[in-house]
């Protein structure tokens, strides 16, 4: 491809992010062997290390909570990106029917505003909110009249705390692609709707969700490639042991394996698993979109 002389400036602007992209995105894509190997970190990564071919994927395939790990990893992902798709829309939705601006953007404002917050300080944030003695959350329930409930240290409890926490952290930043796309409908057939003797449900229902379907179905299909992303970031500054049997997450793993018990060699065939999985299903909904939605990366 031939590059034109205006386009010069353009590349040279992105050239930094290619490059720190290739430094550490595709350089450390070296240390995919160490899946292969019997790895010992004294020999360094160009030593007389020992092939093992498949040895350390039937060792991690052969765990006793490997299975579980891989149904919490796709029991919550699969949770986010659903409530992660139909939140925003709802939240985009009601944000609509607003008239007064200036309340529209405190609104905005109050919701967008945790998107930008590491999960270190959010996970500060839950452990105060959540708090089974003190916490505002459980004060209100006892003030209703129930019981104390163990959010952050109940197995049954923190997979759903953890898909809500993250859905409430998310949900009114990922809204702006439905607000735009809801600002891309036209306004006549509002009025037609009207005219017809459609109410404010009727119009969104007939008018504003279709308007919107070619996004949505869009934002459902680029979706997919995070089956296997449950969070890291979350799970890592809320999980304790007393979780591990429905929280455990294969990131998790990866992590506690590779760099807290220095079993390198499964930990990194099992990332090795968790990135072929995730290419291909990005792979497929790339394709998917480009097929069906006409959606092209560049």
């Amino acid at each position: 491809m031939k590059i034109k002389p205006r386009e010069i400036p353009l590349h040279i602007m992105i050239l930094p992010s290619v490059i720190l992209v290739g430094i550490f995105s595709y350089i450390p894509m070296y240390g995919i062997k160490i899946a292969f190997q019997k790895f010992i970190p004294a020999f360094g990564f160009f030593g007389p290390q020992k092939w093992v071919g498949l040895e350390n994927f039937r060792y991690v395939m052969a765990m006793p909570n490997t299975f579980d790990v891989v149904r919490n990893t796709l029991f919550i992902a699969i949770w986010k990106i659903v409530l992660g798709l139909i939140v925003p829309i709802v939240f985009a939705l009601l944000l609509g029917e607003l008239r007064t601006v200036r309340y529209k953007r405190v609104i905005q404002t109050v919701v967008y505003f945790p998107h930008f917050l590491s999960w270190v300080i959010m996970a500060g944030i839950l452990l105060d909110l959540l708090s089974s003695q003190y916490g505002l959350v459980n004060e209100l329930i006892k003030f209703l009249g129930g019981e104390p409930i163990f959010f952050l240290g109940d197995k049954q409890w923190f997979p759903k705390t953890i898909i809500v926490s993250n859905v409430w952290k998310n949900f009114g930043y990922r809204s702006v692609v439905y607000s735009a796309a809801m600002l891309s409908v036209d306004r006549n057939l509002y009025e037609a709707a009207a005219i017809d003797g459609a109410g404010r449900f009727r119009q969104v229902l007939h008018v504003t969700l279709p308007g919107m379907l070619m996004v949505i179905v869009l934002m459902t299909v680029l979706s997919l490639g995070d089956v296997l992303n449950a969070g890291f970031d979350q799970i890592f500054n809320l999980i304790n042991p007393l979780v591990f049997e429905t929280g455990d997450i294969i990131d998790t793993l990866v992590y506690r394996m590779g760099l807290l018990q220095a079993q390198f060699g499964p930990a990194t065939a099992v990332g090795l698993f968790k990135s072929g999985v995730s290419f291909v299903l990005i792979t497929s909904s790339y394709w998917i979109a480009y097929r069906v939605f006409n959606y092209r990366i560049f």
